[in-house]
This record gives structure tokens, sequence and C-alpha cells, in this order.
């Protein structure tokens, strides 16, 4: 099982990443104990030297487990044949109790490395590495979560075993199995739909309002957030019941399957991507007064920013396509 090929790559990201993120975390130490970028000194200099390629491997590896999220996702749905009673992603995932800790921590390393990128480019923008102190002390936040992610894939993907009887996502998304699955799929279709129009238009607003005036990019990633919420909502309360065309298959992750069009990648990259993006100009945005920043961040920020409404976006025109086709209804 674990000799699969998408299951080395994903262990060899997490062995690499995991690595890498040791030794920057050892080399951030340094960092935040001694850079001063009016010294002379020979040692200032080498770690300026050095700043420039632990820079760009951890870019390097924190882009590679961004990636290896939807890796993780589509390959736990792959092999959702190979086990007894797993209909898709679900199933694959409760073969051991390693599974969805695993995810929460990959989606949780995910965003971390997006709001990373994020620092680690705008620090490039400025001539006197503007931000370099606190894109080493975010390399020691994320280390630890990168060693958990790792992990926690690494003992989900040893204790695989195909003779387990697994439990499929109609048993997950129930009201006798008790959880947030149970809670999110109990929620009212018309409140999840309100709840999500209404954080699309918070997004919308201060998406807008920090593209004309260059502030309040805090405000915007505080709504981003809210609409990933609203939106994760929806899709097992109401939006998944559209595609199914079955008002009681509330899994948001059968949608990724052929036999959906693999319709869910359409409503989950834009979504991540665009919450990521809100995330990380957020992180940002405190520093747009440093003097080496303030010419050239606000072109990148209102690049970030469109890209991230487009996103929002997205997930919206998505919805709303795929309750328009649907032969469900819902709603009297």
């Amino acid at each position: 099982m674990i000799f699969h090929t998408p299951i080395l790559t994903l262990l060899l990201v997490s062995a690499l990443a995991a690595l890498v993120a040791l030794w920057a975390a050892g080399f951030g130490l340094s960092v935040l104990r001694r850079w001063d970028l009016a010294s002379g000194a020979r040692g200032q200099l080498l770690m300026e030297r050095r700043t420039e390629l632990v820079s760009t491997l951890f870019a390097m590896v924190m882009a590679a487990e961004a990636a290896a999220l939807f890796l993780f996702i589509f390959n736990a749905d792959r092999m959702a044949a190979l086990f007894v009673g797993a209909m898709c992603a679900v199933g694959t995932l409760n073969v051991n109790g390693y599974g969805f800790p695993a995810l929460y921590a990959q989606i949780g390393t995910f965003f971390a490395a997006a709001v990373w990128l994020v620092l680690d480019r705008v620090d490039r923008l400025g001539r006197d590495y503007p931000l370099t102190r606190v894109k080493y002390a975010a390399v020691l936040a994320i280390a630890p979560l990168v060693l958990l992610s790792g992990g926690l894939q690494l003992g989900y993907f040893l204790n695989l075993r195909t003779d387990v009887i697994t439990s499929c996502c109609s048993k997950l998304f129930t009201p006798t199995n008790a959880g947030i699955s149970d809670e999110m799929a109990g929620v009212d279709p018309a409140t999840a739909l309100w709840a999500l129009g209404i954080a699309g238009g918070l997004v919308a607003a201060t998406g807008l309002r920090a593209l004309r005036s260059g502030r309040g990019h805090g405000l915007f990633a505080l709504a981003g957030l809210a609409y990933f919420g609203a939106a994760l909502v929806a899709m097992v309360s109401t939006i998944a019941l559209y595609i199914y065309e079955n008002p009681n298959h509330h899994c948001p992750f059968c949608i990724l399957k052929p036999e959906y069009g693999y319709i869910g990648y359409a409503f989950y990259l834009p979504l991540f991507g665009a919450t990521a993006l809100a995330l990380g100009l957020g992180a940002a945005s405190p520093f747009a007064t440093r003097e080496s920043l303030r010419a050239p961040l606000p072109a990148v920020m209102r690049r970030l920013n469109l890209w991230a409404l487009a996103g929002f976006a997205a997930y919206g025109a998505v919805t709303v396509w795929a309750i328009l086709r649907s032969h469900l209804i819902l709603f009297g």
C-alpha cells in the first residue's frame, strides 16, 4: 500500500518539508537573535547571503506542501475502491484514526504556507529586507505544524489495512453520527444559502473597498474566513444536495468523483485559493507603511486582491450554476 506512487510522493514531500522546516527554523533563531541590517560585521553579511538560500528553499517546500493538500484528497478518493464500505474519500480517511486528523493538519499547513509565501513575496519587494524577522518568526510557528502534518500522514499510510471494513459518507453525515458533520448537514438549507449570500456580500464590500483605497485588507481577510466557513456549511447542508439531486446525500467529497464531472474541484480550488490570498493580504497589510515598501507593495496587493475576489466570485458562480441546472426542488 505504502508503495503506491501518490503515497510515496506525499511522504517524500512531507519528509523534505520537515527537513527544510527544521533547518529554516534553526536559521530563523539566529536571525531573530542577531539580525542587524545596520551592521557591517562579517556575520551579518553571511546571514544576508544565507537568508536568500533559506527563503528560496523554504518557499519551494511551502508551495509543494500547498499542492500536496489536493493530491492527498485526490489520492484518498481514488483509493476508496480498495476498502470494503468506502464509497469516496470519507471511507478511505475513516480506515484508521489518523485519516481525518492528517487531512485537517494538511489544510492548516496549506493556509500557513500560503500566508508565508505572501510574506516572503512582500519581503523581496523591499531593498532592506523589511520583513525578514517577521517571516522567520513565522517559520518557527509553521515548522511544528509541518512536522505534525507529516507525522500524521506517515501514521495514516503505515496503518492502512485493506481487510478493514470502513464506513462511508452516508453514515458520517446522518443524525445517528453525532458530531460536526451531522451539525453541518442539519443546517436549514435556506439559512445556509442566506449565510453564504451575506458572507459573499461582506467579501465583496471589504474586498472592493481594499481594492479602491489600498486599506482594510485585515477586514477583507476576516470576511474571507467567514465566507470560507459559510461555503463549507452550505456545501454540506445544501449545495451537495443539488449536485446529487438527492435530499439525503450531504457528502462534500463525492462531488470530486468523475460521475459528477469532478465539479468539486471547481468549488474547492477557487475557494481555498481565494481564502489563502485573503489571509496573506491580511498578514501583509500592517507592513504597508514600511519605507521601502510604499512604492512597490500597492501594485502587488492590488493584484492579489483581484485574484482573491475572483476566487470567491468563482465559488459563488459555480454554486448558482449547480443549483439552477439541478432537477432537485428544495423550496416550494
